[in-house]
């Protein structure tokens, strides 16, 4: 058990660290590792650091802490339970900093990655446990995971920014990236996602924050992936002027491959899709996603993959790609929402309360609920409705979603890659 005391932890700022890698041409890879046992949880970060590839570390939540019931988080700790995540609030400053001390820094900053909708008390707990950087957003922490209105969701995440921001001091400069180029993870055509991580980002930087990364979370098809964060990209840069900004690639987000070799098929792509775009960071998936919370050397093997994927991959020159119409649509989402009020977080309100944003599948009280996506042919997410969002659905090969079908649909990636892995289909697992 890790001794608490008052560890000194080495300021660091995130966004430089991922700048300066991009700089050097290199891809930072980065786990979504988190332990309940502090001793655990160290041992998985100097392993992220001692990995051979340019990493940054990782404190993923436990659940208790997402939803603000630290009591029970602390319960569980109290009788040795073995939770889901690292319980940040509960465990307290001094035993997070002796995690830390000797390893987080400049040359390996920490990430904390949590899911909550009421983020107060994590946000508070960073600064003295030595951290500045975390994701989230008022409306991706909100729609896809709980029934917290996205009312208080948003104040919240106005008072998380500020709060956060204050953390700003010489030679640290707080980060936070948005979480809304995930959403539900499936199902969700690019122009959507890549619209509500620029909204997210510019709520961000609304209230304070000088330093944010714009997500992106793989989907079905590479060339439609490169085009949306080639889209996201230029938004980013059009509407940010003058904010540190950095894009983060999610390795795929809904049902992953069983087979060793289909899953890190996928992580590999994740990898190419990033190198290819120009993406700066990416967060990897292991070979045990498909069963179970992987260990320590799994999420080693992934970032030693990923990394080994990323410098075998050339960039490609941006080219103004529209096969997809992804930038035009994620420009139209973005400019009708921005419309409705000078403040982002009023204007994300009235947007969906209008259904000028409306997120496919997703049941939270605050979403219209009116629009669903759906895989062609050729495995490319459509829009087969689209309720009030100013774009237009493609019906062109729309056939009424049965329970079955969207199993189907939720399955295709992990068929795919599982049948290539084990040569049952023809066609292989390419870009």
């Amino acid at each position: 058990m890790l001794t608490a005391g008052l560890a000194p932890v080495r300021a660091a700022s995130f966004g430089d660290f991922v700048a300066r890698a991009a700089a050097a041409g290199r891809l930072v890879v980065q786990p979504r590792m988190g332990f309940s046992d502090p001793d655990r949880l160290r041992a998985g970060l100097a392993a992220t650091k001692a990995a051979d590839a340019v990493t940054v570390g990782t404190l993923t939540l436990d659940s208790y802490t997402r939803v603000g019931d630290h009591t029970a988080a602390l319960e569980a700790l109290t009788v040795g339970a073995d939770l889901n995540g690292y319980p940040l609030v509960a465990h307290g400053p001094e035993t997070t900093r002796a995690v830390l001390a000797g390893l987080a820094g400049d040359d390996f900053p920490v990430q904390v990655r949590h899911g909550s909708a009421v983020p107060g008390d994590i946000i508070a707990a960073l600064g003295p446990s030595g951290l500045h950087a975390t994701e989230g957003g008022p409306v991706s922490y909100c729609l896809p995971y709980g029934r917290t209105p996205l009312r208080e969701s948003v104040d919240n995440w106005r008072r998380a920014c500020e709060l956060l921001a204050e953390l700003r001091a010489p030679g640290v400069e707080p980060h936070l990236e948005t979480f809304g180029g995930c959403l539900m993870g499936q199902l969700c055509p690019p122009g959507l996602l890549v619209a509500l991580s620029v909204l997210e980002a510019l709520f961000f930087t609304t209230h304070g924050l000088r330093s944010v990364s714009l997500s992106y979370a793989q989907q079905t098809d590479p060339e439609q992936d490169a085009e949306a964060v080639r889209a996201l990209r230029t938004l980013a840069t059009e509407l940010l002027p003058g904010v540190q900004h950095h894009i983060v690639v999610y390795t795929y987000m809904g049902v992953y491959p069983r087979t060793p070799e289909g899953a890190t098929r996928l992580l590999e792509l994740a990898a190419e899709l990033a190198v290819r775009t120009g993406a700066e960071r990416l967060i990897v998936k292991t070979v045990a996603e498909a069963f179970r919370i992987p260990t320590v050397a799994e999420n080693v093997a992934a970032l030693e993959a990923a990394d080994r994927a990323a410098r075998r991959t050339a960039p490609e020159p941006s080219t103004p790609d529209d096969q997809f119409g992804i930038l035009a649509e994620a420009r139209a989402l973005v400019e009708a929402v921005l419309e409705l009020a000078d403040d982002p977080g009023r204007a994300l309100l009235t947007a969906f309360a209008r259904g000028h944003l409306d997120v496919p599948y997703c049941l939270h009280p605050d979403n219209a609920g009116r629009s669903r996506g759906y895989l062609d042919d050729r495995g490319r997410l459509r829009w087969a409705e689209t309720g009030a969002m100013p774009v237009a659905a493609d019906r062109a090969g729309t056939r009424p979603m049965t329970a079955a079908g969207l199993l189907t649909a939720l399955s295709h990636v992990e068929r795919r890659l599982d049948r290539a892995a084990l040569g049952t289909d023809r066609l292989g697992v390419h870009r």
